[in-house]
């Protein structure tokens, strides 16, 4: 029965592409709050995020605990984009393949709230999804970190065996699939770890492996 899936969506990198203008925007943005914030110059700022980011997953993370930042200021003012529209990079096909996905369907991202809501109506997708798991509401621990699949289910009363996951990132689709979660890995590698059921080089290839993963 299809009715009872759930296909939980990661945002960058997943359903839009963020490489080429998003996330070199969110970057200097982050070094510049640093510089700022912590008086710091930009080799300084630039090694400190390099620093928590392979200590703690975030550098957002490793600001709270060490400096005490409050993270929806960081978030704000690290997540601000002039001109979005013109940022997004889309599939041509994504709402047209979105629709025909039978279940429902949730986005879960790192990213602040207000940033994921921006990027889902300049994708034309909003009405798509049942509900927006952002980083505020799994209390500002990021995925991989269990704790937010594990939210995003008791909340939705989800099951994690009628799940599945779409992301970009390795470490997360591990968690998901740890859960009893499906694995849908975004990527343009030619091999798979074990523990992704899936690889799909975008988002429109999940027309032709839908079936099979119901």
């Amino acid at each position: 029965m299809t009715g009872n899936v759930a296909w939980i969506f990661d945002l960058d990198n997943t359903l839009h592409n963020a490489t080429p203008h998003i996330f070199p925007h969110i970057n200097r943005a982050m070094t510049a709050y640093l510089q700022q914030h912590l008086h710091l110059d930009e080799a300084e700022a630039g090694a400190l995020r390099r620093r928590y980011w392979q200590r703690y997953g975030a550098t957002l993370l490793g600001l709270i605990k060490h400096h005490d930042t409050d993270p929806a200021h960081f978030l704000w003012h690290t997540h601000q984009f002039p001109d979005l529209k013109r940022m997004v990079v889309r599939e041509p096909q994504l709402r047209h393949v979105l629709q025909r996905l039978r279940g429902r369907k949730y986005l879960f991202s790192n990213a602040p709230v207000h940033y994921a809501r921006a990027v889902l109506r300049v994708l034309g997708i909003t009405d798509l999804f049942e509900a927006v798991f952002s980083i505020e509401t799994v209390g500002f621990r990021p995925k991989p970190d269990a704790y937010g699949f594990l939210r995003l289910c008791r909340a939705h009363h989800l099951r994690p065996r009628r799940c599945i996951m779409v992301e970009d990132s390795l470490e997360n689709l591990r968690t998901a699939k740890r859960l009893g979660m499906k694995t849908v890995w975004v990527s343009q590698a030619e091999r798979a770890p074990g523990y992704v059921d899936r690889r799909i080089t975008g988002i429109t290839d999940l027309s032709i492996h839908a079936a099979s993963l119901y």
